[in-house]
């Protein structure tokens, strides 16, 4: 078992009071109820890289989780705490992977985007992308707690407190923690028809630094070597590379920031910009990965560096995969549901899970949309509808 943590939060945080597990084992709450769980959730904005937040956060769901028979397990990282929640049950466990940060800073829920819930379109900062999940896997394990152990499959959830810039962190451990799985079920979005997800691009973040050498740019030209005209010749070498028509197939790029130099006058030493990459298959990944890796320097006395800020591989659809989705698919129409499943572009972190052969599907989470927008908003009625497919797929049908 992983070791747990325990960081002092500094600040005081104010919980919404909700009576949820009060309830009786096996009682169905109102939708009051669920929906409130996803507003206590939301009302706490944990933007990733919030430390205190992220812990404030992991001590609350330590506390809904264990409510559901769960044994929790906080795991410090230097982005946030994670959680590891492992419920008892039959056979190996299915692995339910979801993250609690956010890409909006403190301050969200009181201006661009306040919490809202009329009719069946909810919205909020994060509710979409991905506290609406979490609260599916909860409710889902709380109406399974009336079923004896031995109808019931094992689980296992992980909660990751930085996955919105990649997982640089808890990336690494997600393979640990994935150890002995029989599945894994993601819980970011579905597509917007909601197909569940199989198969997911790959992802890099890159970070490419020029060092130059300083000097004025009229009174001492000769002695200055540009960062920002060696920036500029490396992004047109990237350019190059993932347009290389012999690549075995397509990538997204696009230079996200680039920064550099001060005044005009003066011939910049330092510049920098940080890539985003998008790769359907491992081949073009490697290569790719490979040829920015050896970048070198275009003019004397300039220097370069590469740094792989946080990187997903890229996970092909396997037939395991596709098995996973028909035993889902069938459980689905069983209690009169539809499931179905496609690749989809952006990446995540059951990346790793698909990319190392578990059988991986993923968009377990409410339909909705506008993800990372003020837009954002689920349909509750699609929350309600994963939450009984969940509490399905994890109940082992009697002979």
């Amino acid at each position: 078992m992983l070791s747990a943590g325990c960081t002092p939060i500094k600040r005081q945080i104010r919980f919404v009071t909700v009576t949820t597990f009060a309830a009786a084992p096996g009682a169905d709450h109102s939708s009051d109820d669920i929906i409130a769980l996803v507003r206590e959730l939301v009302a706490l904005e944990t933007p990733t890289h919030d430390t205190v937040a992220s812990r404030a956060i992991a001590v609350l769901l330590t506390d809904w989780f264990e409510g559901v028979g769960g044994t929790v397990t906080q795991v410090p990282t230097a982005a946030g705490t994670d959680l590891v929640i492992d419920v008892a049950g039959s056979g190996d466990p299915y692995l339910l992977i979801g993250h609690t940060d956010t890409v909006w800073p403190t301050g969200t829920l009181g201006g661009a985007l306040p919490w809202s819930h009329h009719g069946d379109v909810v919205r909020g900062p994060g509710a979409y992308d991905m506290k609406a999940g979490i609260v599916v896997m909860l409710e889902a394990l709380r109406r399974l707690q009336a079923v004896p152990p031995e109808r019931r499959r094992a689980v296992r959830v992980v909660l990751v407190a930085d996955e919105e810039v990649g997982s640089p962190e808890s990336g690494p451990l997600l393979a640990d923690r994935a150890r002995g799985a029989a599945a894994a079920i993601g819980f970011e979005s579905p597509h917007p028809d909601g197909a569940l997800k199989v198969g997911r691009r790959g992802s890099a973040r890159v970070e490419i630094a020029a060092t130059g050498r300083a000097a004025h740019a009229a009174l001492d030209p000769e002695h200055g070597v540009s960062a920002v005209d060696e920036l500029v010749d490396q992004l047109m070498r990237v350019r190059e590379i993932v347009a290389d028509p012999g690549l075995p197939g397509p990538v997204l790029c696009n230079v996200g920031t680039v920064s550099g130099g001060a005044r005009a006058n003066v011939i910049p030493a330092h510049a920098r910009a940080e890539i985003g990459l998008r790769f359907t298959d491992a081949g073009t990944e490697e290569r790719v990965m490979g040829a920015l890796a050896a970048l070198q320097p275009i003019r004397p006395g300039a220097e370069i560096a590469v740094e792989v800020l946080s990187a997903r591989p890229a996970w092909e659809a396997s037939t395991q995969d596709a098995a996973l989705v028909e035993r889902i698919a069938r459980t689905a129409a069983a209690i009169g549901q539809h499931v179905d499943a496609r690749p989809a572009a952006g990446a995540g972190d059951t990346n790793l899970l698909g990319a190392l052969g578990l059988p991986t599907v993923d968009g377990f989470g409410p339909r909705g949309g506008g993800a990372h927008a003020v837009d954002e908003h689920f349909l509750f009625s699609s929350l309600a509808e994963r939450i009984e497919l969940l509490r399905a797929v994890l109940t082992i049908p009697a002979e």
